[in-house]
């Protein structure tokens, strides 16, 4: 598909994004991040040793220039430790593109609006290209945009919870307003979900949990590039409008004598 997109300075046509954790080996992982031909594929920083330049996570993904290697505050509690992470990310000589997330509650693992904006205020100053994992909040993704955060990230439903897009309204009312990339992330949980995204105009999806689980990651991968890309050209193509009454397919006059 010639169908590019740009966050920041940085072009992309797969509007796939793929996290990695949870997969059972680097093998299965390395193999999925192929499947889905992917171009930003997220690394959660707590799982990095940034120390090591062989950290089995890095060393298994093999990156080349088009990919970008998006490391993410997973598990920061608060825009203090977010701010922290991200700068070791960038000391070590990871790229400064920063996934931001600030989830102080274990159980939920619901993104803090307050903490996301202060951390997305200071990062963004320091030149980070910001990207926020946030409730589907309408109100917060436009302040979080007019802070600079080069996209916003909102929630289908809760991390790892593959429950699919519950926060569909706000979802569209967050593209109505953005003037930046919108990439619907976490509760992605079948190939459907993500096409569903693609639909509604999504710049882009990030799916971990639902590949990284399945019987099959390389094959369920596959699944959801098919499925992004069907959910874009559906959008692309003007989708017809519901209608409250049938509508017949054939024509009910003029017939052929």
């Amino acid at each position: 598909m010639n169908d590019f997109f740009k966050i920041a300075d940085r072009e992309f046509s797969s509007r796939l994004f793929i996290g990695t954790g949870k997969f059972s080996s680097s093998k299965a992982m390395q193999e999925a991040v192929i499947a889905s031909g992917s171009q930003v594929v997220t690394v959660a920083l707590r799982r990095v040793d940034l120390k090591d330049p062989d950290d089995h996570i890095l060393a298994h993904l093999k990156p080349d220039p088009r990919v970008l290697i998006l490391p993410n505050t997973s598990g920061a509690r608060d825009h203090a430790e977010a701010v922290r992470l991200a700068r070791l990310a960038a000391a070590s000589g990871l790229p400064k593109w920063i996934k931001l997330e600030v989830t102080p509650d274990p159980r939920f693992l619901l993104p803090d609006p307050i903490e996301t904006l202060k951390a997305a205020e200071i990062l963004i100053k320091e030149g980070f290209k910001v990207m926020p994992y946030i409730n589907a909040d309408p109100i917060l993704a436009k302040h979080l945009e007019e802070a600079g955060c080069v996209t916003v990230m909102p929630l289908g439903s809760p991390i790892g919870s593959n429950r699919g897009i519950r926060t569909l309204e706000n979802i569209k009312i967050i593209l109505e307003m953005s003037g930046i990339p919108v990439v619907v992330d976490a509760g992605l949980g079948k190939p459907s979900d993500a096409a569903q995204a693609m639909e509604l105009g999504a710049s882009a999806v990030l799916v971990n949990t639902a590949i990284a689980t399945a019987g099959n990651p390389p094959e369920m991968a596959r699944a959801f590039k098919l499925a992004v890309q069907a959910g874009r050209i559906a959008f692309r193509n003007q989708m017809p409008e519901e209608s409250n009454e049938a509508n017949a397919s054939s024509p009910l006059t003029g017939l052929l004598q």
